[in-house]
């Protein structure tokens, strides 16, 4: 049964929310501060987290930045607040979705079950490792090394580069990467993709800084090029 955390300090809220899920089928724990969300998290494994913007103690934001340091668990955001630069600093700090007050507790519970069923583990064949010239990819253990050195990868991150380096030279457009992530394309989360690869090229020149692995495409994507030298 998969147990979701609430952290939301109105009560009435938290209570429908509950509810809902619980309908559902899902196990679920309401906290009202981050704070106490945060070392929850730290000392017990929940599949999603539901989280308020406006929280007491520590913004939802801010909140879901510390999260990010030790968790990829699954986050919906709850806000008053629609404005699209919020909606897309939420997914850029790590948020898989965004519900503006006043919700369907029904339609949370939907936004959980269709996260839940994006993120959950394929059954596939093990494969071993792959070797795509400098890099060597370990599906078993969702690791990936360039040059020998493995790379501290998000969840986000290792299924981009796994996508890029499954066809060198080939151009995936931002659509196709936010569909290897198992993220819906009308999420708004076109823009989160390049600031993954943001970060992805910042840890690869960690390694070896001369090298630029991952191209850039203006108005088309992203490509894998491998060095051909």
């Amino acid at each position: 049964m998969p147990h979701i955390l609430i952290v939301e300090d109105e009560a009435a809220i938290a209570d429908t929310l509950l509810y809902a899920l619980q309908a559902e089928g899902f196990q679920a724990t309401w906290l009202s501060l981050a704070g106490a969300a945060l070392e929850r998290l730290q000392r017990e494994s929940f599949e999603l987290v539901i989280l308020d913007v406006g929280l007491p103690d520590i913004s939802g934001f801010e909140a879901c930045k510390r999260l990010r340091r030790f968790s990829d668990v699954p986050v919906i955001f709850l806000t008053a607040r629609d404005a699209e630069i919020d909606r897309v600093v939420g997914l850029e700090i790590g948020a898989d979705d965004y519900v503006v007050k006043p919700f369907s507790p029904r339609e949370v519970a939907a936004r959980v079950k269709a996260i839940l069923k994006r993120t959950a583990p394929r059954e596939v064949p093990p494969l071993g490792v792959a070797d795509m010239g400098p890099f060597a990819v370990d599906e078993e253990r969702f690791q990936i090394r360039y040059h020998g050195q493995p790379l501290n990868l998000t969840r986000h991150e290792f299924r981009l580069l796994q996508t890029l380096l499954a066809r060198p030279e080939r151009v995936f457009s931002r659509e196709q990467l936010l569909d290897a992530l198992g993220v819906a394309v009308d999420a708004g989360y076109e823009r989160n993709v390049d600031s993954h690869i943001k970060s992805l090229r910042a840890k690869l020149r960690l390694v070896d800084a001369a090298a630029e692995p991952i191209q850039t495409h203006r108005g088309l994507g992203y490509s894998y090029a491998p060095d051909k030298s």
